[in-house]
């Protein structure tokens, strides 16, 4: 199984779209939420150097956020990286 960590923010359409592609594939993530956590937001910029959510790791692998998330996806190329 693949090790799946997004940061996340509860208010974010990204976000939730980007976990509905990983729920409709059956994988398990470990979301983050950075919503009131300056900390913990901090911290993902510091990881991703991105401001924004989501921010994905997939296996330990930077993906960046839902746009390259969805585009790995449409190439065939998630499906890879999941298998590790």
């Amino acid at each position: 199984m693949a090790d799946i960590i997004i940061y996340s923010s509860n208010y974010c359409p990204f976000c939730s779209r980007a976990k509905h592609l990983l729920d409709s594939k059956g994988l398990s993530y470990r979301e983050i939420g950075v919503d009131g956590q300056p900390a913990v937001r901090a911290e993902m910029t510091r990881l991703a150097g991105r401001t924004s959510v989501p921010q994905i790791w997939i296996n330990g692998t930077h993906v960046g956020g839902c746009d390259e998330l969805l585009a790995l996806d449409r190439t065939g190329k998630l499906d890879t990286l999941l298998a590790g």
